[in-house]
């Protein structure tokens, strides 16, 4: 009890400044007894926070880009060629964990890694912060959601406790996901698994075991093997009937609204909702049941799109075929690098051309839309990129 006060008066302090040193001090005192209280060992207690510093997790509570971007940037830089072509490359080579996977928890290889792509562009881009310690900050210093973060802590001591992920490869998000496959902690300890064999669940060092944890993940959030995840439609002129992820009908109830599928066939049976991730001008879609088990990875409908548009890239089918309702279409990974690259020659200094569209990037690019007459806004569209490259 004398602990849970301590915590709560601590996240309050925090909802309005920075905590002093001796608020900081005293929260991971706090922090310290709830972790024995949960059985962790002293050892581990001692290692983990026994001379932890803040860092810049709070800062970015805000700034989630499947959020905070336009839908059309968003996939455009998840679901592009690059990726599609070492997503295939990796599913062959990954063959046998799949299949290991797919038999265990009966979720389809290509969804398995289409999420290895969007959450670390195949182990590429772990993070490279540690759990512990922006998981203590968000505790400490969040203006909100701290007994979540709280939770997250406790489950991430409790993986070093057990010894299944190192310290040194304990890195990740500012939010504290991990490994391949951006697992938070209490994910972990809930759904993990040992695919590879090697008795321990690591899924920041081995692939397999990370397939395998998303598999079961999926599995739990009710993936249904065989079932697609939906498919592109195309809308009657003036719809205006229901949209939503969570209004499933018949699709026999769509097919009488006169909705149909892109390539002309039957919509098929079972249930489905319509998505309309830019609205009816835009391209619309009907999902099942097992694109709400992505979107449990992560509640948002521009992220499960991407994946679940990635996975049917990596089965050779078609990409969104509707163009978006946008006069200035998002970039592929190769093209922001492009567009880097330009800017750089121009004089502007973004650092390395790596994709990535930082503070620095959008600065430039904002820049040098005011000189170029566009609309100044940072973003790293089409428009600004043809203007780089002088059409």
């Amino acid at each position: 009890m004398k602990t849970n006060h301590l915590l709560a008066a601590c996240a309050a302090l925090c909802l309005f400044s920075s905590p002093s040193r001796a608020d900081w001090n005293s929260c991971l005192d706090s922090l310290r007894h709830s972790a024995a209280a949960s059985g962790v060992s002293g050892q581990t207690i001692s290692s983990a926070l026994g001379s932890l510093e803040p860092n810049d997790a709070v800062s970015f509570m805000d700034k989630q880009p499947e959020f905070t971007t336009p839908v059309w940037d968003y996939i455009a830089g998840l679901v592009d060629e690059e990726r599609v072509e070492e997503g295939r490359e990796l599913m062959q080579k990954n063959a046998s964990s799949l299949r290991a996977a797919e038999s265990r928890f009966g979720v389809d290889p290509a969804a398995i890694v289409a999420v290895w792509g969007v959450e670390s562009d195949f182990g590429k881009s772990f993070g490279k912060r540690p759990v512990v310690q922006s998981l203590a900050t968000l505790v400490c210093e969040a203006p909100r959601r701290n007994e979540y973060f709280k939770k997250e802590l406790m489950a991430a001591l409790k993986i070093l406790d057990h010894g299944d992920i190192a310290p040194q490869e304990f890195v990740g998000s500012w939010a504290g996901a991990f490994g391949h496959t951006q697992f938070m902690p209490s994910t972990f300890l809930t759904t993990a698994v040992d695919l590879d064999g090697d008795g321990r669940k690591n899924i920041a060092s081995s692939a397999a075991d990370a397939l395998g944890s998303t598999a079961n993940y999926l599995h739990k959030s009710g993936w249904t093997h065989g079932m697609p995840w939906g498919f592109e439609v195309r809308l009657p002129d003036g719809y205006s009937g229901p949209s939503g992820r969570t209004n499933r009908q018949p699709m026999s109830s769509w097919a009488s609204r006169g909705i149909g599928r892109l390539d002309g066939g039957p919509l098929g049976e079972g249930r489905a909702a319509l998505l309309l991730p830019a609205g009816r001008n835009g391209p619309a879609f009907l999902v099942t049941h097992n694109f709400d088990a992505i979107y449990a990875y992560n509640a948002a409908e521009s992220y499960a799109l991407a994946i679940c548009v990635l996975s049917d890239r990596l089965r050779g089918r078609p990409g969104i075929q509707t163009p978006w309702p946008t006069d200035d279409p998002g970039l592929s990974r190769e093209q922001r690098r492009e567009l880097q690259t330009l800017l750089n020659q121009k004089g502007y200094d973004v650092g390395d051309p790596d994709g990535v569209i930082g503070t620095k990037t959008k600065e430039a690019i904002a820049d040098f839309e005011g000189k170029a007459g566009l609309k100044r806004d940072g973003r790293a569209g089409l428009k600004v990129l043809n203007a780089l490259r002088g059409r």
